[in-house]
C-alpha cells in the first residue's frame, strides 16, 4: 500500500525509473539538487522544489529558471563543506537578496551538522540575516547517523527538536539517513534500515513544524545500493518499502 504524504519526499539523482519510483513510493514532492528537473520529470501531482545550489549559481538566469519551476525555493548545499556548496556566511548573506528577489518561499542553506550549535554555520547565518533584515522562511536540515541501533531515531527526532526550538520556524529535513563516514560498517542492514524509516517517518509526520523530510535518496543502483530507495520504476529495496508505507 503506497502512503502519499505532502511532507513525504525524497532527493532524485537520473536513473532509469525515476518517474515511476516516484509515483511508487508515493511522494508529494522530491528536489534534484538543481533549479529546475529536465533531466528528471516527475509524476503528475507530485511537486518538484528547486534549489540554488551555490555561489555559481546565484545568476538571474537560474534563478529566473528556478522562479519558473515552483513557489518555494532551497538554499544553498551543505555551504558548511569543503566538497560542497563551501561558502562563507558572509558570502551567503551576500547572496541571499537576489533569492529573495525572486518573491519565493525561502528555505535556508542546508549544513552538513551543526544545526542547534550556537555560533555555528547556521547560526551566523540566521543572525546574520535578522540584522540585516532578510527572510528565510524555514530551515533546511541535513543528518546522517552513524548509531546503526534503535536508538538513532530519538536521536535525529532530537536534532529536528533541537533546531527548531532555537530558530522558531518551519522545518525542512532535505537529507537525512544512517551512514558511517569514518568507521565499518558504513552502511545498516536491512532490518536496521527499517526501524530506523518507519520511527523516523512517524516522529517526522506527527511534528507540525515539519513541513517537508526527504530521504537521501530514491535511487538504489550503483554506489547508492547501500542507502537508496528504488533499483527501477517498480523494484523497491527494503528501505524503500518501508518508506513507501510511510506518511
Amino acid at each position: 500500500m503506497t502512503e502519499i504524504s505532502a511532507k513525504k519526499g525524497v532527493g532524485v539523482w537520473k536513473f532509469t525509473g525515476s518517474k515511476a519510483a516516484l509515483k511508487n513510493v508515493g511522494a508529494g514532492w522530491y528536489y534534484d539538487w538543481a533549479a529546475q528537473n529536465n533531466d528528471i520529470p516527475g509524476p503528475t501531482g507530485v511537486e518538484f522544489v528547486p534549489m540554488i545550489w551555490g555561489k555559481q549559481n546565484v545568476t538571474s538566469a537560474t534563478l529566473k529558471e528556478a522562479k519558473s519551476e515552483g513557489d518555494v525555493l532551497l538554499g544553498f548545499n551543505e555551504p558548511d563543506m569543503g566538497g560542497q556548496a563551501n561558502m562563507s556566511v558572509e558570502d551567503a548573506l551576500a547572496a541571499w537578496p537576489q533569492l529573495e528577489g525572486t518573491g519565493m518561499r525561502l528555505v535556508s542553506p542546508a549544513v552538513a551538522y551543526g544545526g542547534d550549535t550556537a555560533g555555528g554555520w547556521l547560526d551566523r547565518f540566521m543572525t546574520g540575516a535578522k540584522s540585516k533584515g532578510l527572510r528565510v522562511d524555514a530551515i533546511a536540515l541535513h543528518w546522517y547517523g552513524s548509531d546503526f541501533s534503535a536508538a538513532s531515531v530519538n536521536q535525529f527526532l532530537g536534532y529536528v527538536d533541537a533546531v527548531h526550538k532555537r530558530y522558531g520556524k518551519p522545518i525542512w529535513i532535505t537529507e537525512f539517513g544512517l551512514m558511517n563516514f569514518s568507521g565499518s560498517p558504513k552502511y545498516p542492514t536491512d532490518a536496521q534500515k527499517v526501524t530506523f524509516i518507519k520511527g523516523a517517518t512517524a516522529g517526522l509526520e506527527k511534528r507540525s513544524y515539519v513541513e517537508r523530510y526527504a530521504w537521501f535518496g530514491l535511487p538504489a543502483v550503483g554506489d547508492s545500493v547501500d542507502f537508496g530507495l528504488y533499483k527501477d520504476g517498480d523494484s523497491p529495496t527494503e528501505a524503500g518499502k518501508a518508506y513507501r508505507a510511510a506518511g
